[in-house]
């Protein structure tokens, strides 16, 4: 007996020595990397993730904060806490974050994985950060070994256009600092790099100017089909901002204007032409509202509300608006639009605004979202202006998915995965190509969208597919391999705990 069991023992500690010893075949280019990295070669061995791995750091003032995200990640993802030690090189045994300032591009990332090591090298901290998200998809539970590996091999990977966006309308609904921390979250899984909130609208106004407070005291009080309003405070702005940077994405706040105002005009009688308040709407009908171009009390308004904001934004842009403002008479339009331009930039802020804004006096200096007319894109090209992408037959994320779907509209079109998916946005528009291109952005209107659950529903997975579109080269951009490499992805959306809608266009894996 005592020699079975000294069978038993030596067997059961062979086998464990084998397993910690060998290993893991795996295969990194059969990883269904979203967005797909710019080249993935594969080696065909694994990194074992392993109670006494260390992250080592070339630099603590930058990478110590990059370094506990990932720490924090690994643990989330496996249950395994990790040390962070600041190395002057790389031990080749651990898991290693490095910064080089003749690596690829600002955004760009080199990933080394071997059966000891991974060595990620970036220019910048952002690309460290992307690096990272890379590498918290390639995880991977063995069932046979019962270990977490990482597929061995080398990735080189930087993005194809700079900016990649998102916008979330919080007028039409009110979303709270913690649910757009959470949009937040998922933006930095697919390397998303610019949220631009929609603060404004006929429905609510959603962010307090101090030097106006009936805006939030009367204007922010309510919400499509009269439901809760609500609005962020300077500092619950502020502390989105401070998220948003932490996770390298930059926030674009938005103003709508002259038109899609009618929280401001029942906030202000003053505003308006005939010095009477409206009454605030609860509709979602457009194109009714516009502030009364001809008198300085709205310059004044416009002045304070770019004034305030610009100083807790730390971003570049400030988003004013400028669509279906369908009251406002042509010249008054052009004539408050170039006046709202030269108050922005008296705020060192560049200028956004949808594709109506090219009928004013833009130049190089400004962005134009396209989302509907071919021709406004191009006149404003011919100024010199670049184009933000946000065509609405195919990046709009509040449209539905099909005439069953029971949340969002379908005014544009029903976008179903691979209508969004399949778009190129040099591709778009006759004479606007990809140098004329600033990036994507995909809006989500809220119209119908009341909380957290619903926007991610309409959200994902077509967010995923643009986040890929504005990341990766258009060699990559194949929907019969996308929609076979979505079904295996579903697995890291499931990890993300993300509520999306499973089309029947994907071979969905069986749970």
């Amino acid at each position: 007996m005592k020699n079975l069991l000294l069978l038993i023992a030596v067997a059961g500690f062979s086998l464990f020595m084998t397993s910690c010893n060998k290993t893991i075949p795996a295969d990194l280019s059969s990883v269904a990397f979203i967005p797909h990295p710019v080249k993935v070669q594969a080696s065909g061995v694994s990194f074992q993730l392993e109670r006494n791995n260390v992250i080592e750091i070339s630099d603590a003032d930058k990478l110590k904060p990059l370094a506990e995200f990932l720490k924090s990640k690994l643990n989330s993802f496996t249950g395994l806490e990790y040390e962070i030690k600041v190395v002057t090189m790389a031990s080749g045994k651990n898991i290693y974050l490095g910064l080089d300032s003749n690596t690829l591009n600002n955004d760009g990332y080199q990933l080394e994985i071997t059966k000891v090591g991974v060595t990620m090298i970036a220019k910048e901290e952002q690309g460290i950060f992307y690096g990272i998200q890379t590498l918290l998809q390639s995880i991977t539970f063995n069932d046979e070994y019962l270990e977490w590996i990482i597929p061995g091999g080398t990735i080189l990977d930087y993005s194809k256009y700079a900016y990649r966006g998102v916008m979330l309308d919080v007028a039409r609904h009110f979303f709270s600092v913690d649910d757009v921390k959470q949009l937040i979250d998922l933006m930095a899984a697919y390397k998303l790099n610019n949220l631009h909130l929609h603060l404004s609208d006929d429905q609510g106004w959603r962010i307090e100017i101090k030097s106006w407070p009936k805006l939030t005291e009367i204007g922010s009080t309510t919400a499509v089909n009269g439901d809760k309003g609500g609005y962020y405070t300077q500092e619950q702005y502020k502390e989105i901002v401070r998220y948003a940077k932490e996770h390298f994405i930059t926030i674009i706040p938005e103003i709508d204007m002259p038109g899609h105002t009618n929280a401001a005009l029942a906030s202000y009688a003053e505003l308006n032409c005939d010095n009477k308040a409206r009454d605030l709407y609860t509709g979602i009908e457009v194109g009714f509202s516009t502030l009364c171009t001809n008198k300085e009390v709205t310059y004044q308004f416009v002045e304070d509300v770019i004034r305030e904001l610009a100083e807790i934004t730390e971003g570049p842009y400030i988003h004013i608006g400028g669509d279906e403002s369908l009251v406002t008479e042509k010249d008054d339009y052009i004539y408050f639009m170039n006046r709202v331009r030269e108050i922005t930039k008296k705020y060192d802020k560049k200028v956004m605004g949808w594709d109506e804004i090219a009928h004013a006096d833009i130049d190089k200096n400004d962005v134009v979202q396209y989302w509907s007319v071919d021709e406004n894109a191009t006149l404003a090209v011919s100024k010199g202006a670049k184009v933000l992408m946000s065509p609405s037959k195919k990046a709009y994320l509040d449209m539905q998915y099909d005439s069953t779907t029971h949340l969002g509209l379908h005014w544009a079109a029903y976008i179903e995965l691979d209508s969004a998916y399949m778009w190129k946005p040099e591709e778009m528009i006759e004479g606007v190509g990809k140098d004329q291109i600033l990036g994507v952005e995909s809006p989500l209107w809220t119209e119908t969208i009341t909380n957290l659950s619903e926007m991610q529903y309409m959200m994902f997975p077509r967010l995923v597919g643009h986040a890929e579109i504005g990341w990766s080269p258009n060699e990559h951009l194949n929907w019969e391999e996308y929609k076979m490499r979505l079904a295996k992805h579903s697995a890291y959306l499931e990890k993300l705990n993300i509520n999306y809608y499973k089309s029947p266009q994907i071979d969905w894996p069986i749970e």
